[in-house]
């Protein structure tokens, strides 16, 4: 980052992960594997009762270890053609701002504010080219604080979840 004078807002604080054990871990995959299977089957294929899995989830839930429940969705079938990794090089002092306006960009589908050779790296999945095209040179690169920007097309999407 160029500007590396301290920042005015404090930086978030660390937070202290929750320690899991081999339930809470349990519980975990059978979510990731498919969120939308109900806490009997979970409490069933964990060997614990469905009070105390719906009890973990609920913990789990409260502690910020899940923090949503969601649907993977396939870029191609629901008709985004076209995806790209896009790197930014950002001014330090505006990250936060950034962050936010990024966050309010529909075709912005992953944010990370990354160490290297740039600050953050975003995934970007589009109608088309020519919609990414518009995302890329009309929203992101004229965006405040954004010193330049560099384009990754992804051939093919594998997600190993």
């Amino acid at each position: 980052m160029d500007d590396l004078r301290p920042s005015r807002e404090a930086p978030p604080r660390a937070v202290e992960p929750r320690p899991l054990d081999d339930v809470d871990r349990a519980i975990l995959a059978e979510l990731t594997a498919d969120a939308r299977r109900s806490v009997t089957t979970i409490a069933e294929n964990v060997h614990i009762s469905r009070a105390h899995a719906y009890n973990r989830i609920s913990r789990l839930q409260a502690d910020g270890v899940i923090t949503k429940f969601t649907a993977l969705v396939d870029p191609l079938r629901a008709g985004l053609r076209s995806s790209a990794y896009v790197t930014l090089k950002v001014r330090q002092q505006t990250w936060r701002e950034l962050r936010e306006r990024l966050r309010a960009i529909p075709e912005v589908h992953h944010i990370a504010l990354v160490g290297g050779d740039f600050d953050v790296i975003i995934l970007v999945r589009a109608l088309d080219n020519t919609d990414l095209r518009r995302v890329v040179f009309d929203q992101l690169q004229n965006m405040p604080g954004v010193l330049d920007t560099q384009t990754f097309l992804v051939f093919e999407d594998l997600d190993t979840r």
